[in-house]
């Protein structure tokens, strides 16, 4: 399926669109690959994959609009697509300072909210985590702009991360 998924990113212009370390396709494989290498499955893979497909918060390009998700669905699968909805519809200001304790997202979308289980609530972490450290690995600049904020909301979401995560943001905020 990787290499269907590839391909399509390809065909949609991922690979010349503009991203910290080079392309957002490069940036897609990488948090794709490094999930897998935390020990996480082929859905939430996929989702790393293609996590940027309807824009996100922090990146307002999509490659297909959310209204048109069964595209997407038929390309990676529904659990890995409603990942992927999930963490492009997050409105993080609404959303992320608040995760761990209401366990809510805010859809920037519909403006709706839906509450995740437990089951939902680690993937979306890990991938909004995945996501920024390769940024910050890429543009070193975001993080140590912003290193505050992330440690506060990185350090609350710790428990609701998966274990290799959690050492991730512990290594990450070790240093100061």
């Amino acid at each position: 399926m990787s290499s269907d998924v590839r391909e399509w990113l390809q065909q949609s212009g991922a690979d010349t669109i503009r991203h910290p370390g080079g392309t957002l396709y490069a940036h897609l494989c990488r948090v794709e690959e490094r999930l897998g290498k935390l020990g996480h499955g082929d859905d939430v893979c996929a989702a790393g994959l293609t996590h940027a497909a309807y824009s996100t918060d922090g990146f307002d390009l999509a490659l297909v609009f959310w209204q048109e998700r069964e595209r997407l669905r038929d390309l990676v699968g529904a659990p890995a697509e409603e990942l992927v909805y999930r963490y492009g519809a997050c409105d993080r200001d609404r959303t992320w300072a608040r995760l761990a304790e209401t366990k809510q997202i805010t859809d920037r979308f519909t403006g709706g909210t839906a509450e995740l289980t437990a089951e939902d609530l680690t993937p979306f972490v890990d991938l909004s985590i995945v996501n920024e450290l390769d940024v910050f690995e890429q543009a070193p600049a975001v993080l140590e702009k912003n290193r505050a904020y992330f440690k506060k909301v990185f350090t609350a979401w710790r428990p609701l991360a998966s274990a290799p995560v959690a050492e991730e943001v512990d290594r990450l905020f070790a240093s100061r």
